[in-house]
């Protein structure tokens, strides 16, 4: 078999990984009935924004944990211009499957929910490598050793990606509403300290390695962390218009509400990928 032929043939199984990974970790989200009506309600600028910023975003995963090994710059671009094309055709295909998308709808509604829909596909069709795909030497970091930045972005993919399943739903605001005046501080709290504990203190597989003091630790990765799953869970809440005709009290408990499983996810996030 010649080195194309080879290259093509692995290519092919990345992409097929792709799509299973795409279906695996867009399914909550595509049996989501908010889901469903945000992609016909979110206003078209904030759509086009998040799937603007997110480009990036997907580029830099794909540096760390691609569906296939990549060694450019311009593999990077290629392969999150593909990983989009992935979660836009599953949540297509899904999305149809289910019967959410009809012939009768217009190709606004169509296209607002599926865009909307391939944004967490996409982020599974990259994340297949890691989790479904033998692991290979070349989608370690670049240089590699992990470093501060690769860490923070890693905590930033989980956080952003378990807040994505749950910023579309009523129970964010119902929970916060529900919170007394301090809960949301105190939520807080403990968010920095589940995430911390979850990482350095109970010995999981792939806890990471850091000769630094507790405190050093606390301050460079657990708060840090943290703030990184706050601000993306408010962009995501502002995003998904559940900010709109809230105050900035109220505002702040939901942000602390989902900044919790936000937390989560970067800790996860750090010991998993």
């Amino acid at each position: 078999m010649s080195k194309t032929d080879h290259r093509n043939r692995d290519f092919g199984r990345g992409l097929a990984r792709a799509f299973a990974g795409a279906v695996i970790f867009g399914l909550p989200l595509l049996m989501t009935m908010e889901m469903w009506w945000l992609g016909f309600g979110i206003p078209s600028a904030r759509l086009a924004l998040l799937l603007l910023l997110f480009f990036p975003f997907l580029v830099a995963l794909s540096w760390h944990v691609g569906f296939e090994p990549t060694f450019s710059l311009r593999d990077d671009l290629v392969d999150a211009l593909v990983a989009y094309g992935v979660g836009f055709v599953a949540s297509a295909v899904v999305l149809a499957l289910l019967g959410v998308l009809t012939l009768e709808m217009s190709v606004r509604e169509v296209v607002g929910k599926v865009s909307l829909q391939a944004v967490p596909a996409s982020i599974g069709a990259l994340l297949a490598q890691s989790q479904l795909g033998h692991q290979d030497e070349a989608q370690e970091p670049r240089g590699g050793v992990a470093r501060y930045a690769s860490d923070l972005f890693i905590m930033g993919v989980g956080a952003l990606f378990l807040a994505f399943n749950l910023a579309p739903t009523e129970e964010m605001l119902l929970i916060a509403l529900r919170l007394p005046p301090w809960g949301g501080a105190l939520l807080m709290v403990v968010s920095v300290v589940v995430m911390h504990t979850f990482v350095y203190a109970v010995a999981f597989r792939g806890q990471p390695e850091d000769r630094a003091g507790g405190w050093s630790v606390l301050a460079r990765f657990s708060i840090t962390g943290y703030a990184i799953a706050l601000l993306g869970s408010a962009y995501l809440l502002w995003t998904f218009g559940r900010f709109d005709g809230l105050g900035l009290a109220p505002a702040l408990q939901v942000v602390s509400v989902l900044g919790f499983p936000a937390a989560v996810g970067a800790a996860a996030a750090r010991l998993i990928l």
